[in-house]
């Protein structure tokens, strides 16, 4: 009888022994488990700044990219525009882009039309009824060429410019004109293309007026 006794106790000793080195193991497990969460979660909060840093970073590059690139020829087409023919950009707001794309298109200097129109029509204000003809082509005592729009006559300007004047080697004013409008007495054709060319680079009439030298039609192509 004493001999059970002692087994039972012995049983129930080593029960309980059991039971705290299971209970230990499990909080320690518990407990590694937990640790890894925390791990994990420090990982991802970790590459997540990354992202976001590389992204900010990115962003600060793209606008300093952008701010770099900026493009003021177009406002400054609007100026010289508003100036001497303001209904151009009441008619067509997007006038002045537009003759910036012109000039890329043909890769000649964005001022050279807008300087050739303020010679042959005051900038389109005196043209044939229903031409769209700001440039003088075609003009003759027979009639003149027509055009659906402005945008449509300086783009035919353009690339008839590019092709039977530049490309051949007339780059400045002063050699367009022997060609363009030959009969011009004393160079006033090439004096006046030149002094609104530097009206447009200095937005200043009076420093236009003053820059007589000759401008290259491809100075600011693109």
């Amino acid at each position: 009888m004493a001999a059970l006794e002692s087994m039972k106790h012995l049983f129930r000793v080593f029960s309980w022994v059991l039971f705290l080195v299971g209970g230990g193991l499990t909080g320690l497990a518990s407990y590694q488990i937990y640790q890894g969460n925390q791990q994990n979660q420090l990982d991802l909060a970790a590459k997540s700044s990354t992202f976001i840093g590389a992204a900010n970073s990115n962003s600060q590059t793209q606008e300093k990219v952008i701010v770099e690139q900026a493009d003021s020829r177009p406002e400054a087409l609007a100026e010289f525009i508003a100036r001497y023919n303001p209904k151009l950009l009441e008619e067509e707001p997007t006038f002045n882009q537009a003759l910036v794309d012109i000039a890329d298109k043909y890769k000649i200097d964005f001022r050279l039309l807008p300087a050739i129109s303020m010679k042959e029509s005051g900038l389109c204000k005196v043209i044939p009824d229903n031409s769209y003809n700001c440039l003088g082509l075609g003009v003759h005592s027979q009639g003149t060429w027509e055009f659906d729009s402005y945008e449509e006559n300086f783009d035919a300007a353009a690339r008839i410019l590019k092709k039977n004047y530049i490309d051949i080697g007339l780059v400045t004013p002063e050699e367009i004109m022997t060609k363009y409008t030959p009969s011009s007495p004393n160079g006033e054709w090439a004096k006046g293309v030149n002094q609104f060319m530097s009206e447009i680079r200095y937005n200043d009439r009076n420093k236009g007026i003053e820059e007589t030298e000759q401008n290259s039609v491809t100075e600011f192509a693109q």
